[in-house]
């Protein structure tokens, strides 16, 4: 996917969404912007940005990775709890296909179990 990825023109796309569907647009910056609020939320944003790098690394989204990497350490995230948070990712991926694992031994099964 990486290899779609431009930072210089992606951006320029989102005149599609402008375009087409511009209430849609404007509540999802809404949103966005009301979950990363800098004030009024209980988990510190850069706790926030963390979690979503978490999330970026887990879904494998360049965009997210770059864009909540600096934000986490605009907010303050060290080096280290960066790495953490690529390591938290990295372990619930994992268990997930050790969780799936053990689901194809359950669908596996014959009727003599």
């Amino acid at each position: 996917m990486s290899d779609y990825f431009d930072r210089e023109t992606d951006g320029g796309y989102t005149r599609v969404y402008k375009e087409h569907t511009p209430d849609i647009l404007g509540a999802f910056s809404a949103f966005n912007n009301t979950v990363f609020a800098e004030e009024g939320r209980e988990i510190p944003l850069k706790y926030r940005e963390l979690i979503a790098l978490a999330v970026g690394v887990s879904t494998q989204c360049v965009y997210c990775i770059e864009a909540h990497t600096q934000k986490a350490v605009a907010a303050g995230a060290s080096e280290a709890e960066v790495a953490e948070a690529a390591w938290v990712a990295t372990a619930i991926k994992a268990g997930g296909g050790f969780a799936h694992g053990r689901l194809a031994f359950k669908l596996g099964q014959t009727h003599e179990h």
